[in-house]
């Protein structure tokens, strides 16, 4: 099901994001119960083809169902249990058919330990309630009922999950035609599926902090606990060292892809364009061989002024182009070794709508919009318009050089997310919906854009900050805000949403 926002249909980013060598696993199974099977002739058959046309559905590319059919016993439950584990399904779907007991239900879901969407969807809208009265046989009526009551079991499973200590989730609607319960399929599947990526990304971290900034210190342990995955330590050193295998041949041919990709402004020089390429191929080595989905990376250097920089100093100088077209294809990477941000930027591209660095930059008050953007790499897959690439001279006053990106978030809905350390040790998804519209903004060779919210900018800044986010945050495209509550009840995290 195609949501109402625009995805992002760049071949080469999608094809990205959708790589993983351990897609998500659905499993599915109805409930039935078997005495009604002797008793109403092709009852079983009939539910048996409900359940299959949901499975032929749910399909999507890049991932797998576990249809187990219709469970109708407990001894087949049990069974069912050890068959999920052994499938190793990331969440369960139960769709509820008819009238069954709630011990086929327990045995399956709680050996399995995995969340559980309840699809309480009827065949049609309603039964023809003058056919089936003038059916003139109670047994065949009531046969006819029971394929109609999905309705029926489910106060009695959620009854044994809440008593289970089960979390449990519920789609109400009709097995087809049914946009609104199809929507809510759809995203329960899109978030298992970014809960599944984040659960196997491999987050590097490069460098150190930049000192001062207290607001960014992350607590990885409490990352990997919480959204899984492997955090890995990069040195610079690692970086530098495949820059120098880098040959003039391949410089070129990125030199080439930089002026296909980008608008190159007309006072960047050749010399930082090809130290630039250099440092880009260097990355996209560097991301390979360590099998990275994500990056968070600061350094600076101490420098010698009688010897000129370091090589390290002169890789980091000319990361942004790299960088930018590494979180275009799918690998975002966030400045000042943001790891909360880059966690929050990997969220919002697996959902294919980019999720881009972004801080306050400004607030105008006569259009009532903040003004947004950043220093560094940028997610040019949700530019407006061909993103600028300017010679960069200063970073916010911090020690700067190189060539750095221009760009505005295209205009239209978007979303904003942050994930927030709390004081009490756990992690939340602070999240805004809100609009990227047209306007003035601040050339100075950075992310830029301004946005407008619902609420009004005064009222966003104030309910924003009152939640502790630190001051950065991802931008995408589109309004994703029901998707994101999903995967914060997936991941057992509170999600916040400001407007």
């Amino acid at each position: 099901m195609q949501a109402n926002f625009d995805m992002l249909s760049t071949d080469s980013f999608n094809a990205n994001r959708s790589s993983n060598s351990f897609p998500l696993k659905l499993g599915l199974f109805g409930i039935g119960l078997e005495a009604y099977w002797t008793q109403f002739d092709g009852l079983q058959a009939r539910l048996e083809g409900y359940l299959g046309e949901l499975s032929a559905t749910m399909q999507r590319p890049g991932i797998e169902i576990t249809n187990l059919g219709l469970i109708d016993t407990p001894e087949k439950a049990t069974l069912a249990g050890h068959q999920f584990r052994q499938a190793d399904v990331d969440i369960i779907f139960l769709y509820v058919t008819t009238y069954a007991l709630s011990s086929t239900v327990l045995p399956v879901v709680r050996r399995a330990k995995v969340p559980v969407i309840v699809l309480n969807l009827a065949p049609e809208p309603a039964l023809n309630y003058t056919w089936f009265n003038n059916l003139g046989d109670r047994t065949r009526m009531t046969g006819e009922w029971l394929a109609y009551c999905s309705a029926c079991p489910v106060p009695e499973i959620a009854s044994v999950f809440k008593r289970s200590n089960i979390p449990f989730y519920q789609v109400t609607g009709m097995l087809t035609n049914d946009p609104v319960a199809w929507t809510d399929i759809d995203e329960w599947i899109e978030a298992a599926r970014v809960a599944n990526i984040m659960a196997h990304n491999r987050l590097g971290v490069m460098g150190n902090y930049y000192g001062g900034m207290l607001d960014i210190y992350s607590n990885l342990t409490l990352h990997s606990a919480t959204f899984g995955g492997h955090i890995e330590m990069v040195e610079v050193d690692q970086l530098s060292a495949i820059r120098q295998d880098v040959t003039a041949e391949e410089i070129q041919q990125r030199v080439a892809l930089f002026a296909e990709t980008f608008d190159i402004q007309a006072d960047c020089t050749v010399a930082e364009l090809e130290r630039a390429a250099r440092t880009s191929v260097a990355l996209d080595r560097l991301v390979s061989e360590l099998n990275l989905g994500s990056l968070a990376y600061y350094y600076k250097g101490t420098g010698n002024p009688n010897a000129g920089p370091t090589p390290n100093e002169d890789t980091m100088s000319s990361v942004i182009l790299g960088n930018s077209l590494l979180t275009a294809r799918g690998v975002p990477v966030a400045g000042e070794y943001e790891v909360k941000n880059v966690q929050a930027m990997k969220i919002m591209d697996s959902f294919g709508v980019g999720g881009s660095f972004t801080e306050y930059y400004a607030m105008d008050f006569t259009d009532d919009v903040v003004l947004m953007g950043h220093d560094g790499p940028g997610h040019i897959a949700i530019a407006e318009g061909k993103t600028k690439v300017r010679p960069l001279y200063v970073y916010h006053g911090k020690v700067g050089s190189g060539l750095s990106v221009e760009m505005s978030v295209k205009h239209g809905p978007v979303t904003l997310l942050s994930v927030v350390e709390t004081v009490d040790g756990a992690i939340q998804l602070l999240m805004a919906e809100g609009e990227s519209i047209a306007g003035p903004i601040l050339e100075i060779g950075n992310t830029n854009s301004r946005y407008r919210f619902p609420i009004g900018a005064r009222q966003f800044v104030n309910d924003w900050n009152s939640h502790g986010p630190a001051h950065h945050c991802a931008v995408g495209v589109g309004h994703i805000g029901r998707r994101l509550k999903k995967l914060g009840q997936l991941l057992g995290v509170a999600v916040i949403q400001v407007c």
